[in-house]
């Protein structure tokens, strides 16, 4: 059942929305560690691919490659991954108010562009391709939540479509990850000089997940996957509550109402797929239901563990729960990252490094 480690370093790699939070940092961990023979970047955004670029320079990463594209446009996808043998797919709409208010833009990028990368990869006889899903894609209850969700769907059911063909698909579903655009943090470090942090609901809790670490699960999870798989990282919850307390102790928190489409807590494995899913000791697994799926011993060979009957993983009932010195060192952690990155501005995270400090 183990699958050969990944020989990075012949590998011709691309990643989909490789100018995004996650790509940004899946780019330079790839660029300093993995070193593939070629790393290639497909976006829509010609401004981010040249700051990217701007930062990885030709002359010092000969092996870097920008492709100007759309996961929308079939063809371009088709040329894109003409010669790669590993593709990281993590474009996407990701805003839940943006999807709600124009859910048919959502469909045709996280939807329509999904099947695209499916149909482009398996003709293109890509060995690998892991797609990044997200917790609002169990149980969903968000246009964001439920295009994901056909997402997974397509990815899950695409190693039974791909027939002879040696293409394997996997998920990798998380929450949120820190000091991404977007993100509850920066949101709170940006409202922190005014005085006045907005809480939707005081009940609420969500995962957190360090940028890096989201990578690295993404890169052990090609290197594991058989195909069919969706892998789950253990990681720790907070509420939010504490998290603006800790951010910005001075600040009065004022609550204004849960979003459209937003949930209390994250779920990463429903009740439903409990009987599906194996832990291990840092991850889950939810294995798939489909007939193409013939390893019943997944779990003995892998050393996974079956979980019990009506098993969830929430972000409200995990028992892994940061304290406030735990969550202050994983704020001034995504001041470094973001701004390392060039996704930080701001005088609220400017001042984030003496959040902890007193």
């Amino acid at each position: 059942m183990t699958t050969p480690a990944l020989e990075w370093a012949g590998l011709n790699v691309l990643i989909t929305g490789g100018t995004g939070s996650f790509g940004r940092a899946f780019v330079r961990y790839a660029l300093e560690h993995l070193r593939p023979a070629r790393l290639a970047v497909f976006s829509r955004d010609e401004l981010k691919q040249f700051e990217l670029q701007r930062e990885h320079p030709v002359e010092r990463y000969p092996n870097l490659r920008m492709f100007i594209g759309d996961v929308r446009d079939r063809e371009r996808l088709y040329r894109a991954f003409d010669g790669i043998d590993v593709v990281v797919h993590a474009a996407a709409l990701k805003q839940v108010p943006t999807a709600e208010y124009n859910p048919l833009e959502a469909i045709k990028t996280n939807v329509l562009g999904a099947a695209n990368v499916i149909d482009a990869a398996i003709d293109r006889n890509v060995k690998r391709v892991v797609a990044l899903s997200t917790d609002k894609a169990a149980n969903p209850v968000n246009l964001y939540g439920a295009s994901k969700l056909c997402a997974d769907k397509l990815f899950i059911a695409a190693n039974a479509y791909s027939g002879k063909h040696e293409t394997r698909f996997s998920v990798v579903r998380y929450g949120n990850v820190i000091g991404s655009r977007g993100s509850v943090i920066p949101h709170f470090l940006d409202q922190r000089p005014t005085g006045r942090i907005t809480i939707t609901d005081p009940r609420m809790t969500r995962f957190l997940l360090q940028i890096e670490r989201g990578v690295e699960f993404v890169v052990t999870s090609l290197g594991r996957m058989v195909g069919g798989e969706v892998f789950v990282p253990k990681i720790p919850s907070v509420k939010i509550v504490d998290l603006a307390r800790v951010i910005a102790p001075e600040c009065t928190q004022e609550v204004v109402g849960i979003r459209p489409g937003e949930k209390l807590h994250e779920v990463m494995v429903p009740e439903d797929e409990a009987h599906l899913t194996l832990e291990f000791d840092d991850h889950y697994v939810i294995q798939p239901s489909h007939t193409f799926w013939a390893h019943g011993d997944y779990g003995r060979s892998s050393g996974g563990r079956p979980c019990p009957e009506g098993f969830r993983y929430a972000s409200d009932t995990n028992p892994w729960r940061l304290s406030d010195e735990e969550i202050a060192a994983v704020v001034r952690g995504s001041v470094t990252s973001a701004q390392r990155s060039g996704d930080g501005s701001g005088t609220g995270r400017d001042r984030a490094v003496a959040i902890g400090h007193g």
